[in-house]
């Protein structure tokens, strides 16, 4: 069954975990903490905060999340203007996401947001009849949610409803919100629409030592200062602890031995190379597209679907947060780009009894400007000059449209579906010869029923304040949340991994990230891919003991 030689492998450890973004990276620093001989490899290089700002700022596509980060040739990425950019768009609707494959991962250029799920959300087929129910309760994760936050840092407001009961403070208090929030807190204040303070893995005072915000506004795609966390934090912590990292090495085989247990890895180095690794226990944490195409690659005689997909749920049910995106101009100077791309939100959204007809969503107010949509500033420099303004004159007119420009956005819930998935594709190859993502994605009328309802409300909420008539995107625009494909389940058939994110399959193979998440509720993911990382420690320490 052990379709190669790992007699003389080109490293071991007890622990291997392929990924270092915030997944492995929290997971490697709690097991080498303990004395675990752990090994982290991830396919992209090892960056610095200076070389990234250097490159933001020579970047003519600075505002581009993906813009100052290198895409290399044997790890590529998906960019922003080209969704077909290493991904390979199957339709009938492109799945645009973006991510980073570089030690650190996408925590280098994420927005920091870190909600907790609500407890409905573990239950939503209970109460809805639609999606999945998790296999474990919101009142299971609240200390891990705490221990998350403490890890990360995470600033807010314990007296804000956010709609998931906490039984401690946050490690900081809030950012204090900017006087574009201040506003929309007022126009808000007698509506159903309660605004609150986003709670944010970045610092409103020193923590953890790194030093607090400094507000520059670029927290997308690079914080100048690391006040905002990535996953570098942890990396590092894991290394103090004697846990070593090996970067541009691509992993993309599981090959298992005759007790059907992973026997070892087979990766590529970025001149195509090959090399093996072997461990007592492997940990897959390169996020719902990477890890599922690793699964689906790794076929056998006797797992033709790939490893750990007896259930043939590896690569399905993938989803994102779509979002309906609205701007305008208000009447009066709103100052934009003061402080974060975004403090405040509507939550209270996210909860109620017509669930079963539309999704939840939470209301973003967008501190940067009309950058998302329009490719601000540099698009209304474009368009006054084509009105024939020039000299101090256009000087004025810029200064006033952009102290003007107000955005919000609804990201909204969307529910699993077996059909929308991820499989390599073996006719598209990248540079040193591993099939790209296939995706085969698809928004149904659930998703596009939470975009109309979104409009409405946005209309609603833009005429309060006091806009021109806002402009609206047409179609769902992607959140770059990267949900499903290996889902939790506690019946192997149905499932890929049980609780403790071990996989069915093979008993000394666990998967992290995202890709376990049942259903996507309307929160960012990240704070609850930290949390359950966190908790995987034990099963993993416990697996080694055997």
């Amino acid at each position: 069954m052990n379709a190669k030689d790992y007699s003389d492998p080109d490293y071991s450890a007890d622990v291997v975990i392929v990924g270092c973004g915030v997944a492995g990276a929290l997971t490697a620093a709690g097991l080498a903490q303990q004395g675990v001989n752990v090994l982290m490899i991830d396919a992209g290089p090892r960056i610095t905060r200076e070389n990234i700002l250097q490159a933001y700022a020579a970047s003519p596509q600075r505002g581009l999340p993906t813009a100052p980060y290198p895409n290399v040739s044997h790890a590529s990425h998906p960019i922003e203007l080209d969704p077909n950019h290493y991904l390979v768009q199957a339709g009938p609707e492109a799945f645009g996401t973006i991510y980073e494959r570089v030690v650190g991962g996408t925590t280098w250029h994420w927005e920091a947001t870190c909600l907790r799920l609500l407890p409905s959300d573990f239950r939503l087929r209970s109460e809805t009849g639609l999606g999945e129910d998790w296999p474990l309760s919101y009142d299971e994760l609240e200390t891990w949610y705490g221990a998350a936050e403490t890890a990360l840092g995470v600033a807010g407001n314990a007296n804000d409803n956010l709609g998931s009961p906490r039984k401690g403070d946050y490690p900081m208090p809030a950012m204090p919100l900017s006087y574009l929030d201040q506003q929309f807190a007022k126009i808000l204040s007698d509506t159903p629409y309660n605004l609150v303070t986003t709670p944010a893995a970045r610092n409103s005072q020193a923590y953890g030592d790194r030093a607090a915000c400094c507000g520059s506004g670029s927290c997308i795609p690079i914080c100048p200062s690391g006040a905002k966390y990535d996953a570098l934090v942890h990396v590092e912590l894991a290394e103090a602890a004697g846990a070593q990292v090996v970067a541009d090495c691509v992993v993309h085989h599981v090959d298992l031995d005759e007790r059907n247990d992973v026997a070892g890895l087979r990766f590529k180095r970025s001149d195509g190379t090959d090399g093996t690794i072997v461990a007592r226990v492997f940990v897959l944490a390169a996020h719902g597209l990477e890890t599922a195409k690793i699964l689906l690659m790794s076929k056998s005689e006797r797992y033709p679907n790939g490893v750990a997909n007896t259930s043939d749920q590896v690569g399905r049910n993938l989803m994102d947060h779509p979002y309906k995106v609205s701007w305008a101009l208000s009447d009066q100077p709103l100052w934009p780009f003061r402080g974060p791309i975004t403090l405040s939100s509507v939550e209270n959204t996210r909860w109620g009894n017509w669930r079963a007809l539309r999704p939840a969503y939470r209301i973003v107010v967008g501190n940067s400007g009309w950058a998302w949509p329009t490719g601000a500033p540099i698009s209304t420099v474009n368009d006054l000059i084509d009105q024939g303004l020039e000299g101090a004159a256009l000087d004025r007119a810029i200064k006033d449209h952009v102290s003007r420009q107000v955005l919000i956005a609804s990201m909204t819930e969307q529910l699993p579906d077996p059909d929308n998935r991820i499989v390599p594709d073996y006719d598209k190859r990248d540079a040193i010869g591993i099939p790209r993502p296939r995706l085969h994605y698809r928004y149904d009328a659930y998703t596009h029923r939470g975009m109309a309802e979104a409009e409405t409300v946005h209309e609603s909420i833009l005429s309060r304040l006091g806009t021109d008539k806002p402009r609206h995107s047409p179609e769902p625009w992607n959140g770059a949340h990267i949900i499903g494909t290996y889902r939790m389940g506690d019946n192997p058939k149905s499932s890929v991994v049980n609780t403790d994110l071990q996989s069915h399959d093979h008993a000394n193979l666990f998967l992290l990230g995202s890709g376990v998440f049942p259903t996507a509720g309307a929160a960012n993911p990240t704070l609850t891919i930290a949390a359950l990382s966190l908790r995987a420690v034990k099963p993993i320490m416990d697996r080694l003991s055997l």
